[in-house]
C-alpha cells in the first residue's frame, strides 16, 4: 500500500492545485519513485489511498500497467489518518483468513532501500502471528532530531537512548487494525506504541539515503540531486 491521502499543507503553494504525491523530483513524481521501487522488488498488487485531489492521482497512474503493477484505489471522503486509511483499505490489501502481512510506504518519501530485503521479514511474520508490525528506522533528520523509537536486538522500544526515526516504511498484520471501524480517522502512533509495549513490533535500521520530502526546500534539493545524478549517467 502507498499512503497518498495527505493534504500537503507544508508544500503550499505547490499543492494548491496538485496532490503532493504528484510533485516531481528528477523528472519523476514522488509516487512514481515508490511504484518503481516496489515493482523492482516484485510487489505487483498495489493499493493507493487518496483524498485531496485524488482523481488527479488516478488519472496520472491509471491501472499501473505501464509500471508493471496492478493498482487499486481506496478513496477517502475525508483524510482518515494513517491507521484509519489502512483499516479502510484492508479488504483490498489482504484476505484476513490467510494472515498475510502487507507492506505500507509513504508516498512523500524518497528512499533507496531495496524492498527485496523485506520479503523474508514478511514470510517470517506470516508464520509468527504474534508479531503485529515491523518498522524500518533511519537516522534522525534535522527537522526530527528527537527521533521516534529505540531499537534493541531488532525489537522496538518506546523509550531508550539512540532513538531513531520511523521511515514511513512498515510491514503490518491486519489484526493490528482490527478494532478500527471503516471510515474513522485514527492515527497510527498510538496503535504502534501499544503493540510495542506488548513486545509485538520488530524493526531494522536502514543507513542508506532516505528523505522526508515534506517541504518545498527539501523537494528542490532532491530534484537538484537526482538531476545531477542523471547528468552524470
Amino acid at each position: 500500500m502507498i499512503l497518498a491521502a495527505g493534504r500537503g499543507e507544508r508544500m503550499r503553494p505547490l499543492t494548491d492545485s496538485l496532490p503532493k504525491p504528484l510533485l516531481t523530483a528528477g523528472g519523476v513524481t514522488l509516487i512514481e519513485h515508490q511504484l518503481k521501487n516496489l515493482a523492482r522488488a516484485g510487489f505487483i498488487d498495489i493499493v493507493i489511498n487518496h483524498a485531496y485531489l485524488g482523481a488527479l492521482i488516478e488519472n496520472a497512474l491509471g491501472t499501473g500497467e505501464r509500471y508493471g503493477v496492478n493498482i487499486q484505489y481506496s478513496p477517502e471522503q475525508v483524510v482518515l489518518e494513517t491507521a484509519g486509511g489502512i483499516a479502510n483499505a484492508l479488504p483490498l490489501l489482504t484476505d484476513q483468513s490467510s494472515n498475510q502481512p502487507f507492506l505500507v510506504v509513504n508516498a512523500d518519501i524518497y528512499c533507496e532501500m531495496d524492498y527485496v530485503s523485506l520479503l523474508p521479514v514478511m514470510k517470517a511474520m506470516q508464520l509468527e502471528r504474534a508479531q503485529l508490525a515491523h518498522l524500518v528506522l533511519v537516522d534522525n533528520p534535522p527537522h526530527h532530531a528527537e527521533g521516534d523509537f529505540a531499537l534493541q536486538n531488532n525489537q522496538l522500544l518506546s523509550t531508550g537512548s539512540n532513538r531513531l526515526t520511523f521511515s514511513g516504511i512498515g510491514i503490518y498484520q491486519a489484526k493490528l487494525f482490527s478494532t478500527i471501524k471503516p471510515g474513522l480517522a485514527v492515527k497510527l502512533a498510538p496503535l504502534l506504541r501499544q503493540a510495542i509495549e506488548e513486545g509485538k513490533v520488530s524493526g531494522e535500521y536502514f543507513c542508506g539515503q532516505w528523505i522526508d520530502v515534506g517541504t518545498p526546500e527539501r523537494l528542490e534539493a532532491l530534484d537538484k540531486q537526482l538531476n545531477s545524478q542523471s547528468e552524470i549517467k
